[in-house]
């Protein structure tokens, strides 16, 4: 059975979660509620939770500043929030577990679910780790990517390119490792649009950091630094070029 705590600063939304559990999780037994960071930090060193139910935002200190000050790590977390969007996009690249209120039952129970399998395989390090060093920088850094085995951390700068296999995706990282992955590109190509990454074409992502070249042979191409050869559309053209003015300076035409 799972060991949980609630921390929440509206009683509403710690009595509803509670109540979802009861009916539709036997496998959680909530062992505390706390409803500020503080006595959120004190329960947690207290119980020793496999599971922490987190608001984002709380007064007196966020969900993310509780989780810096506390000494005792073993433990899982599904964020709970009703705002902060670079908050979502940064538990999207860390690959951890929320929901958005106002809750959903089938929501909450599928997050329990995966955290449940989670907790199972003792040698994964739980997911907001890599979280909190996202959260230091202006642009997540580090993307969990979900294996097998487990989760595999990776700089975001050393991924190469992307690829769509069929309903997976193979990421394709500088050292020339390749992880398959169970996710589509089209949620990669969200979570990774606003930073170094490009889709040149529907089956391609590719970190434009690595890019070697672009030739207007064969129909347009671009060439990344290992030699892999990406299709370019011709509807990307100018965007992929104006994309590119970042990285090289343009001394022809």
């Amino acid at each position: 059975m799972l060991q949980a705590i609630i921390i929440d600063d509206e009683k509403d939304a710690v009595d509803l979660i509670q109540s979802i559990l009861n009916e539709y999780c036997p496998q959680v037994n909530v062992v505390d509620t706390a409803n500020s960071a503080k006595s959120g930090r004190i329960s947690i060193e207290s119980h020793k939770p496999d599971l922490v139910f987190l608001d984002v935002e709380m007064p007196n200190g966020n969900g993310f500043d509780m989780l810096e000050s506390i000494t005792y790590t073993g433990f899982e977390v599904i964020f709970v929030t009703a705002y902060n969007h670079y908050a979502i996009k940064a538990i999207k690249y860390s690959a951890a577990d929320y929901i958005l209120k106002p809750i959903d039952v089938d929501e909450l129970i599928s997050a329990v679910e995966t955290i449940e399998k989670k907790v199972q395989d003792k040698t994964q390090i739980p997911d907001y780790r890599a979280l909190l060093e996202n959260l230091k920088t202006p642009t997540p850094t580090k993307l969990a990517i979900p294996t097998g085995k487990g989760t595999e951390y990776v700089y975001t700068k050393n991924i190469l390119r992307i690829e769509a296999d069929r309903s997976y995706s193979r990421v394709i990282l500088l050292d020339k490792k390749e992880i398959l992955v169970s996710k589509s590109l089209v949620e990669y190509h969200e979570l990774l649009m606003d930073s170094n990454f490009f889709k040149p074409h529907h089956s391609h992502l590719i970190n434009l950091e690595h890019v070697k070249l672009y030739s207007k042979q064969s129909g347009g191409y671009i060439e990344m630094v290992d030699g892999s050869e990406v299709s370019l559309a011709k509807s990307k053209r100018d965007l992929f070029i104006e994309r590119m003015k970042k990285y090289a300076i343009n001394l022809g035409k």
